[in-house]
């Protein structure tokens, strides 16, 4: 598989070596792997890149770059979300998610979210600053219902995690299957499960099936003091829906994303009751890097060896 073209990368190649050998020597002329992190020097091999890994970041001038790019056979995104690349997407390339990047960290903040909302850490993190010792009687996790709404490697992450909480997990996905932990309901279902639902944990990917897939008949489905936590794509809730809901007080939520984003700073979302947001950090953390850089490097050593790449996404 390796020719005269380049590969791009975001980060040093000292972080990623070692490189497959091919890689660093090819036809004995020096290492054809260029680094691009999105904000340094553009390479002026742009005209010559076959594999493009792409930056972390969802900015437009490394994704305007592709156009520049004749030669292009392979985007590796190091999200797991790809919806703002298909805009970009040349006919005929490979497009690569960052599928095994950020299952750790996202499930690590789903459940952050879901824990820190059902037991009201935001009021006693107000109440120490206010110096008031806010104690009270709080909702556990325990002997909930938790709607998993996604069963992909994210969704699968959140449920392995659950596993010990002592909560009775509902998997939906597309289309029914068995899972690793449990029977797998369609989406088809949602309706019918909602009602009976405690928590409802979203993991979808944002396409054109799940854009606004939280109406307001969704939110108006799910019983009273029902949490959504969101640590999918903002899109995939109705915003005005929600808004509606959490000024009653009959649902709450708790948002890694969210539409509009970022959130702007008067936005009513944010003061709304029964919210709690984080500004989507659900893949920022320490444990990012090792999994980016690992995914990185396995998929320059398939390169390398002519195999066709991992996490195609679109072909």
């Amino acid at each position: 598989m390796v020719t005269d073209g380049r590969i791009w990368v975001p980060y040093p190649l000292e972080q990623l070596a070692p490189l497959p050998g091919e890689l660093d020597e090819a036809d004995g002329a020096g290492s054809i792997v260029d680094v691009y992190d999105g904000v340094g020097p553009v390479p002026d091999t742009v005209a010559d890149v076959e594999f493009y890994v792409l930056p972390y970041m969802f900015d437009r001038p490394p994704l305007a770059l592709i156009a520049q790019m004749p030669r292009l056979r392979v985007i590796q995104t190091l999200t797991a979300g790809y919806e703002h690349v298909l805009p970009y997407l040349p006919p005929g390339v490979l497009l690569c998610n960052g599928r095994g990047i950020h299952e750790t960290s996202t499930a690590e903040l789903a459940l952050a979210l879901t824990l820190a909302a059902l037991r009201d850490i935001p009021t006693f993190v107000r109440g120490q600053d206010a110096g008031e010792w806010r104690s009270g009687f709080y909702p556990a996790l325990a002997d909930k219902r938790v709607l998993i709404v996604g069963y992909g490697a994210i969704g699968e992450a959140v449920d392995r995690r659950l596993q010990g909480f002592e909560v009775d997990v509902v998997r939906v996905a597309r289309s029914a299957r068995s899972g690793p932990h449990g029977p797998v309901r369609a989406m088809a279902d949602l309706p019918g499960l909602l009602p009976h639902t405690d928590v409802v944990i979203l993991t979808v990917p944002l396409t054109a099936d799940t854009r606004g897939l939280v109406d307001a008949d969704f939110l108006a489905r799910l019983p009273d003091g029902a949490l959504v936590v969101n640590v999918a794509r903002g899109a995939v809730v109705d915003t005005d829906a929600l808004l509606g809901e959490l000024r009653t007080g009959r649902v709450r939520a708790a948002l890694d994303v969210t539409d509009p984003e970022p959130l702007p700073a008067d936005h009513p979302l944010r003061f709304a009751p029964g919210v709690l947001i984080s500004p989507h950090v659900g893949g920022s953390s320490s444990a990012f890097l090792p999994r980016a850089l690992r995914l990185i490097r396995e998929q320059l050593e398939r390169w390398s060896e002519g195999v066709t790449p991992a996490n195609i996404v679109r072909d």
